[in-house]
């Protein structure tokens, strides 16, 4: 009788362990494309035989069995004489095994060893190559929460809001691109690892940048997505102790996350900052934020972008209220970023701390300035913090016309109902 607790073993697995096996088939086989779908071949055998024959004692060690087995099978196709398959075979001690047969359950210490160093190599291999600068901002994404994050299709097409064929299409993109350019499946030298380490925190910010506030949708908090750049970026500490801007995004995420729990009401509907109780912020993601930023403060180089907006974050996570939040100091960080790396948004940000520091009036050149210059065109976030401070000056009309053009750009329904019951209120 079919087992139904097999499909959710072979689920839970996948979740942990797909990273690893993915990063083991793409150092056997020298090809990442292959290595994922490798290991896509191995999962779906697996939902036909766990829940049919019982979950095996090392789940991961048959995944990548059947794995390496597909990948012999693989190479056997190409050439009856190919150096690279005699190799895997050898290795493998797989002899003349029949094409496709399932692991023996009783040879899985013997076929899988798990050498925690080539793990982690091979994470991080994993993690440069999906999130390689050849590849678009999208298919980096979904790269990523595929090959290390372990996400299906659909799941990755129910976070980033869109149809599962196109997340499909974008990893079969991806995949032929990589191909395409040649790029290795190993940890990229030191002389490029900077650069591209730059690739790779950015990644993981867009995921959880999308997680924490919504782009679309009905709620305001993605709890998936953020919590997976979470446990991204969590890995990636592990992996790189010695960058601080990993541990300055580290930091970020979790001190931002810290405040999740006090940022929506019973009904989903936004709490603003100087409503929520602050009792209710995880006390304990604060103090994992704050020791990962003070690993990057201790590396002795300057703090980088992302570790200057975590100690953005420190800032309000230690203020007892907003009142008593130290705004001059955020708005010297926000100054230091703007010059690290300048953006209409740390601007945007500038401006209202510089509201709550000075008064409304010396931050409204800053947003008019935006303005002015025609950034962010297709964004609420402008004409909402202008309508802001316009209306705390008393200038009404201008408000309600900022409002309600803040209410046409907002596509997140959660936050359009916050920014209508401010245009309602000026009526």
């Amino acid at each position: 009788m079919a087992d139904p607790t097999g499909r959710e073993a072979v689920a839970a697995v996948w979740r942990i362990e797909s990273a690893r096996i993915v990063g083991a088939l793409a150092r056997y086989t020298g090809d990442f494309a292959l290595a994922e779908d490798l290991a896509q071949e191995a999962l779906a055998e697996a939902l036909v035989n766990w829940p049919r024959d019982g979950v095996p004692r090392h789940p991961a060690g048959w995944l990548l069995t059947v794995g390496r087995r597909r990948a012999i099978d693989a190479f056997r196709r190409r050439s009856a004489r190919d150096d690279r398959y005699a190799a895997l075979a050898q290795n493998l001690g797989e002899g003349g095994a029949v094409s496709g047969s399932p692991p023996d359950p009783a040879r899985e210490d013997e076929d899988v060893l798990w050498d925690p160093d080539q793990i982690d190599d091979d994470m991080l291999a994993l993690m440069f190559v999906s999130c390689h600068p050849v590849l678009s901002r999208e298919a980096r994404v979904a790269l990523t929460l595929r090959v290390v994050g372990g996400l299906t299709s659909d799941e990755i097409a129910r976070a980033c809001l869109v149809p599962t064929a196109t997340v499909q299409a974008r990893i079969t993109r991806a995949k032929k691109t990589l191909g395409a350019a040649r790029v290795p499946f190993g940890v990229p030298p030191a002389r490029e690892r900077a650069a591209r380490l730059g690739s790779v925190l950015n990644v993981i910010y867009v995921i959880f940048t999308e997680g924490s506030t919504a782009s679309s949708g009905g709620d305001l908090i993605r709890f998936d997505l953020a919590g997976e750049a979470q446990r991204l970026a969590r890995v990636l500490a592990r992996l790189m102790p010695d960058e601080p801007e990993v541990h300055g995004l580290l930091a970020l995420l979790e001190l931002t996350a810290a405040r999740f729990p006090a940022r929506t009401g019973p009904d989903g509907e936004p709490v603003l900052l100087e409503h929520q109780d602050r009792g209710r912020w995880d006390r304990s993601a604060i103090g994992r934020g704050r020791a990962a930023l003070t690993r990057a403060e201790k590396a002795g180089r300057g703090l980088g972008a992302y570790g200057l907006q975590a100690a953005i974050a420190e800032c309000h996570a230690v203020a007892p209220s907003v009142e008593e939040t130290n705004w001059e100091r955020v708005v010297l960080i926000y100054e230091a970023l703007g010059r690290l790396a300048p953006s209409p948004v740390v601007d945007l940000n500038r401006a209202v701390a510089v509201s709550m520091a000075q008064g409304p009036a010396a931050a409204l050149p800053i947003v008019d300035g935006l303005a002015d210059a025609g950034t962010l065109p297709d964004s609420h976030l402008l004409p909402s913090v202008r309508g802001e401070l316009l209306t705390r000056l008393g200038r009404t009309g201008e408000a309600r016309a900022e409002l309600e053009r803040a209410v046409r750009l907002c596509g997140n329904e959660r936050e359009r109902a916050v920014l209508e019951r401010k245009l309602a209120a000026l009526s």
